[in-house]
């Protein structure tokens, strides 16, 4: 294996404000011929799986040995890291593979350029139907017929009023001139930084950890309030490093079981309705308790329930809150949704990955997965800093910052590594759950010491009940203690509801 100190990950680490004297304990190895791209996709995925990675032997070393111990070795594999950044396409159940994008989630040639769609939810599909002023039947080629006639520009702006999503391909000069992406230029990859409420929060001390594997998020409460694809992942890390990770989604949004069949490890999942008054105090009760709060929706549709930073911080002094979009809080465009295939195309990403006059896409839905493992580092550095000095933390990523990165921030492609041949089958998993056998991408996430795979595999969406760990314990659960998830037996079915909740 060769030890190296990737720019990269030497970038990421300092946005996260880490030391930079830690950086020797990793080590990079496997196969270099993972997510091969023009861009250097490879090394956005290594740095990004690297400073996860340290970041949670860092908090290890924080809990054993009453924090006098060394930082456990990192190793980031080249092969495990092109497996999980592709981990919805390797997924099976029962050797079905799921379906990632719907019909009408594609490129579309238009009057003078190409724009790209996404509909794979229902109301995503309906409301660009609707300003398309086409019935919901419509099928691909009617759809294609209609965008032939029309302008990118046009289409982007009709689509977004009616609330669907389309974003007009551009090169990187036009996203470089464009007034969001250069608000996106003018800022940093990520921002981590203390907020302060009314009173002083004091230290947080983890209790000492010990057995086997080590588990630094162990004792730790999640709200992941987060859908595809780069929260599931930052809190499907977290729950692998022993985090208690409670999934909420809204009743009336509909979600993917395959989607959550790929993210929803070592978590569980309930529905809550917050426009409901006893499911609105059944998330405050759950906010009380929690440690990390982790959003995921577009900014300004959660305000409305004062999961504002400066709210939280009087509300519930010494949270983490992480929050991930796809634009950032800025510019023009920071309320309108986004995802991974629709920033690389309004970035110049899909310009550069095309050929022959047609976009292309990149390897991997890097910028999802990548900034998914980003937010998971900050979470974990965000608890070691208050393991030193208490205080709130506020953390912001944004899928628009990753790709800024990508395309001017990061070095060519990793050589480091070995010459042997990529296998992914080398970093799958098999598991058994109640939608049936399971195949899965291992975590890239590694240290000495720590977890290797995650406690068990996911449920059904919203079948678990609104409560943390040791109360699901008592009713059929799993327990989580400092020394990891003590294996409990799930019932097949939804647990009993409580006042608010909402099971499938």
């Amino acid at each position: 294996m060769t030890r190296v100190q990737s720019s990269g990950t030497e970038q990421a680490w300092a946005a996260l404000g880490g030391d930079p004297a830690l950086l020797g304990r990793i080590g990079f190895g496997g196969p270099t011929g993972a997510l091969p791209a023009r861009l250097p996709v490879l090394e956005l995925a290594r740095s990004t799986v690297a400073v996860c990675s340290l970041a949670a032997a860092e908090l290890a070393a924080r809990r054993t040995r009453g924090g006098a111990g060394p930082v456990p070795r990192v190793r980031v594999d080249g092969g495990a890291v092109g497996t999980a950044f592709l981990s919805e396409r390797h997924l099976r159940i029962d050797g079905r593979a799921p379906t990632t994008f719907a019909p009408l989630s594609r490129f579309w040639r238009t009057a003078d350029g190409w724009v790209r769609t996404h509909a794979n939810y229902p109301h995503h599909r309906a409301r660009l139907l609707t300003a398309l002023g086409l019935p919901d039947d419509t099928g691909v080629d009617t759809v294609a017929a209609v965008f032939a006639e029309r302008r990118s520009a046009e289409i982007e702006e009709t689509v977004y009023a009616a609330g669907g999503l389309a974003v007009a391909l551009r090169t990187p000069e036009e996203w470089a001139s464009h007034e969001q992406g250069a608000a996106i230029a003018a800022r940093p990859l990520l921002t981590l930084e203390r907020t302060e409420g009314p009173g002083t929060v004091a230290p947080r001390r983890l209790c000492t950890l010990s057995g086997s594997p080590l588990l630094p998020a162990a004792g730790l409460r999640v709200l992941d309030l987060t859908r595809v694809l780069a929260g599931p992942v930052a809190t499907r890390t977290l729950a692998l490093l022993g985090a208690d990770v409670l999934r909420i989604d809204a009743p009336q949004l509909p979600e993917s079981q395959d989607a959550h069949n790929d993210t929803g490890f070592g978590k569980r999942s309930v529905s809550l309705d917050l426009r409901d008054r006893a499911g609105r105090a059944t998330f405050e009760e759950l906010l009380a308790d929690a440690d990390v709060l982790v959003t995921g929706y577009r900014p300004g549709a959660l305000e409305a329930y004062g999961l504002t930073p400066e709210a939280l911080a009087v509300r519930r002094p010494g949270l983490v809150l992480a929050q991930v979009s796809a634009w950032g809080r800025y510019g023009p465009w920071h309320e309108r949704r986004g995802f991974d295939s629709l920033v690389q195309v309004a970035t110049g990403i899909a310009t550069l990955a095309g050929s022959a006059g047609a976009p292309g896409t990149l390897p991997a839905q890097a910028l999802d997965h990548g900034t998914g493992y980003l937010l998971a580092a900050g979470v974990l550095r965000a608890l070691s800093e208050q393991h030193d000095d208490g205080g709130s933390r506020l953390l912001r990523l944004a899928l628009g910052q990753t790709a800024h990165w990508l395309c001017n921030g990061l070095p060519e492609q990793p050589t480091a590594g070995t010459s042997e041949t990529y296998e992914p089958e080398k970093h799958l998993g098999i598991t058994d759950s109640e939608m049936g056998r399971l195949r899965y991408a291992l975590p890239p996430v590694s240290f000495a010491g720590g977890p290797a795979d995650w406690s068990r595999p996911p449920g059904r969406l919203a079948a678990d009940s609104p409560v943390w760990g040791i109360t699901a314990a008592a009713i059929g659960g799993t327990l989580l203690t400092a020394t990891g998830p003590a294996d409990m037996s799930r019932p097949p079915g939804p647990h009993g509801s409580l006042p608010g909740s909402a099971t499938a």
